[in-house]
């Protein structure tokens, strides 16, 4: 059975709205749903303030479209964006029932206020030890090669290592490191990650075809995300490698709010105007309170094979001149080398395929300094916690 949004709105219809006022298609309260490879997106705008109580809600019209034969699973996502078609009006709350005239209610003390943490929210993943992202200000930069040798270095280094291509719209992974195929499920629940040169892998790019668009609203891709970190089956790891989208939108700063980044990667190359949307990514993640790890310099120069020559394309030193302006560690400048491009091409990323390579050693000395960082962050944040003496 070929499955359309023609059966799953009319599902979705049986699914009643807050406080049983209509259903949710009627009301104007589902969003474009998106159809891939039987997997079924859509969200549903609800009022802010009631998000925590229209979980059952979310939950029923979850149900209901993976009920539909076809269909292999169901993202549903709760939004407060507001829409045009009637989804701004706010919806009534259920109003509470009257106390009886005989028994007025005590003066309620205030409760008192828990202190602020920017760890509050964040929910460790079972089996990995820490979680870092690689990031940038602006794409092109060569984020997602830069991502997977660092991961393939820590793994070479004798790490366990794994990799979410959290770059829902433009996923890298499953040809940088050619894999192929579907990910199979647990109990058709949790998936099983994908695996190759050693680093257990997911990506949105085994969910759908390569030359699908992924045309998504930001809560969509937030759910879409969630599942693929904590709905797969990764095991025991030291590090998971988080290819972030490019720039610093909504994704990349709910990624940082809502997961226990032990800290950031920012990947720009050596020219001005890549260094100035660098600088945006540093201070979301200063914001956030994620640790920043370090700073990489790609197609930091060039050495032309035929003579030898060396030609700084995108000038050379500027993300160097950056980390030391703002503190930050330097990890290392990665040169414009057409051997880096044609082994991530041929999904053999060249820390597997020319593993004694100057290009490989490079990428194992940042994935050994980022390692080292992450080990200094852990330290500091144990170091930061009082020690309460009895006697």
């Amino acid at each position: 059975m070929t499955v359309t949004k023609e059966i799953v709105v009319e599902r979705l219809k049986t699914v009643n709205g807050p406080d049983f006022s209509g259903n949710i298609v009627d009301l104007g309260l589902v969003s474009d749903i998106f159809i891939a490879d039987g997997k079924v997106f859509f969200s549903i705008t609800v009022p802010a303030a009631r998000a925590q109580e229209m979980e059952p809600l979310r939950a029923a019209a979850e149900r209901v479209v993976k009920a539909i034969p076809g269909v292999n699973g169901a993202v549903v996502a709760l939004t407060a964006e507001k829409k045009g078609g009637g989804m701004e009006a706010p919806v009534p709350s259920r109003p509470a029932p009257p106390r009886p005239a005989a028994a007025p209610a005590p003066a309620a003390r205030p409760a008192p206020q828990a202190p602020a943490s920017h760890s509050q929210g964040k929910r460790g993943v079972p089996g990995i030890a820490s979680i870092i992202a690689v990031a940038s200000g602006k794409g092109g930069v060569g984020k997602s090669t830069t991502a997977v040798n660092i991961a393939l270095g820590l793994a070479a280094n004798g790490l366990k290592v794994g990799v979410l291509d959290a770059d829902i719209y433009g996923p890298s992974m499953p040809r940088l490191l050619n894999i192929h195929g579907r990910p199979e499920t647990v109990d058709g629940k949790i998936l099983k990650p994908m695996q190759n040169y050693g680093l257990k892998v997911m990506s949105m790019g085994f969910l759908v075809d390569e030359e699908t668009p992924m045309i998504w609203r930001g809560p969509m891709v937030m759910s879409a995300l969630t599942q693929m970190l904590r709905e797969v089956e990764w095991g025991q790891l030291d590090v998971l490698v988080v290819d972030m989208p490019p720039g610093t939108g909504d994704a990349q700063l709910t990624m940082a709010q809502q997961v226990p980044l032990a800290g950031a990667v920012i990947v720009s190359t050596p020219q001005d105007l890549a260094l100035i949307d660098a600088r945006k990514g540093l201070n979301m993640f200063k914001k956030v309170d994620v640790p920043l790890l370090g700073i990489v310099e790609n197609m930091s120069y060039f050495i032309a094979p035929d003579t030898g020559k060396r030609y700084d394309i995108f000038g050379h030193g500027g993300a160097r001149k950056e980390a030391e302006r703002l503190g930050v560690t330097f990890l290392g400048e990665v040169p414009l080398e057409m051997g880096i491009r044609e082994s991530s091409d041929a999904g053999t990323p060249v820390v597997v395929s020319k593993p004694d390579g100057a290009e490989a050693r490079i990428y194992r000395d940042i994935a050994t300094k980022v390692w080292a960082r992450i080990q200094e962050e852990k330290g500091a944040s144990e170091a930061a916690v009082p020690t309460i003496v009895f006697e």
